[in-house]
């Protein structure tokens, strides 16, 4: 097994020959052999241990195990205690997810603080091949059912070629010793009864199920990627991003025969679960709208919008621009200039009277009642009217800043139209300019 880890690595992962590894290890069969592998090829390798506290004093003989063996080998090792159970609660997830959760976070700060290129996780083929059918029996979309990646960003699994059974041999050619976790036994937990009710009767119809989920795998793959490029190709056409959301066009998207599926494909990164309310979404009324953890998506006319929870969240209040600002960069970057005489107009500057101007200046939302004076028009208008008149959808009302006064007398509407009371005129010798930069 060594000389095929060894071609493995060649082939595949040349640059982890001059990396510098963090290896994930629990102190069971897996993660032992990976450890006396990459010793073997001589990687420059450090060890990193999570102690769950699941198992009471087991847990703690585990992490006593790969410590003794870290000095033996002399491999320099991190270790951590995490309060699961807890995390689990507060969190409102299974005990599996939080255990993940926090090994990957830890395991990345490990990266950060220590400059770690990449890390090793000891995942091989019949892990992957109880993943495969954890989605099926929970239903999945294709990516369910490609498998784990072998290279994810910075993290990295050498073994997924490997069939626990090569491991456990390798392992007693070269007398490790290794934990052996009583719970991998028990069928409490779903893995645990596909790996030992329903796997061994796979192999007993398929003595070479592995190699033939290998290829199963490989042709899903590749399906998926062909899938992926389709999408690439058709989000072009529907799909516009603007400055602060997705403007995606409904009527493109169901000319389509799987109008469902793109929209799933679309949005499935943006964390949203009910999938039949996204998908009513595209036959409901315009202001209607739909929340994941992150984002929100609105109806409105003909199309769909989506946006940031944070950004929406970050430009509810009210900002203060004190006299004699030269700039601000946040939620938007506006700059101010005093200049001697009136320059040329642009529609992101304005000149504006700076006697008339009473600070500290409001960079705020739009509210109903908000009216100006439109340069070029006569009498007052309403700012909602204006919106109207203008066709902006909901969301470039949201996503619209209004520059006030101290008195809440409305100087901008940003980047639209200037309220004419405060326009400069040629005689003006103090005015300000107002740039508003994307």
């Amino acid at each position: 097994m060594l000389q095929k880890f060894d071609q493995h690595i060649t082939m595949n992962f040349p640059f982890l020959k001059e990396s510098k590894l963090l290896l994930a290890i629990s102190g069971g069969l897996d993660s032992v052999v990976l450890m006396h592998l990459c010793n073997q090829l001589k990687l420059s390798v450090s060890l990193a241990h999570c102690n769950f506290k699941l198992r009471n004093e087991e847990s703690d003989l585990d992490e006593e195990f790969v410590i003794k063996l870290s000095q033996i080998l002399n491999n320099q090792i991190f270790t951590i205690h995490f309060d699961t159970e807890n995390y689990a609660q507060e969190h409102k997830t299974s005990i599996q997810i939080a255990a993940r959760n926090l090994r990957y976070q830890w395991f990345q700060e490990l990266v950060s603080t220590h400059h770690f290129d990449y890390i090793l996780t000891a995942h091989h083929a019949d892990d992957n091949l109880e993943t495969f059918l954890i989605n099926l029996t929970r239903g999945s979309g294709l990516e369910g059912f490609t498998g784990i990646p072998e290279k994810n960003g910075n993290i990295i699994r050498p073994l997924l070629p490997f069939s626990r059974a090569e491991i456990l041999e390798y392992a007693k050619e070269n007398q490790l010793k290794w934990r052996e976790d009583a719970s991998n036994a028990s069928t409490k937990y779903v893995r645990n009864k596909i790996r030992h009710q329903i796997v061994p009767i796979l192999k007993e119809i398929n003595p070479n199920l592995l190699d033939s989920f290998s290829k199963t795998l490989t042709h899903l793959q590749e399906s998926q990627q062909m899938i992926e490029d389709t999408f690439e190709e058709f989000s072009k056409e529907i799909i516009k991003k603007n400055e602060n959301n997705l403007q995606i066009d409904i009527k493109k998207l169901l000319l389509r025969p799987n109008s469902k599926l793109y929209l799933f494909h679309f949005l499935k990164k943006y964390h949203f679960k009910e999938w039949n309310n996204v998908y009513e979404l595209l036959s409901a009324q315009s202001g209607k709208q739909l929340f994941s953890e992150s984002h929100v998506l609105l109806k409105d006319r003909d199309y769909l919008f989506l946006s940031e929870l944070k950004q929406l969240e970050s430009e509810k209040s009210n900002i203060k621009i004190i006299e004699n600002e030269t700039s601000m960069s946040s939620p938007i970057q506006l700059n101010f200039e005093q200049v001697d005489s009136e320059m040329t107009k642009s529609g992101q500057s304005i000149f504006v009277e700076k006697s008339l101007l009473k600070y500290p200046l409001i960079l705020r939302k739009w509210e109903n009642g908000d009216y100006f004076y439109p340069t070029g028009m006569q009498g007052k208008k309403k700012v909602s009217k204006y919106f109207k008149d203008e066709k902006f959808s909901l969301f470039d009302k949201e996503n619209t800043w209004l520059l006030c006064t101290a008195k809440n007398e409305v100087i901008w509407i940003v980047n639209h139209r200037q309220d004419r009371r405060f326009l400069a005129s040629k005689e003006t010798k103090n005015s300000l300019k107002i740039t508003y930069k994307t």
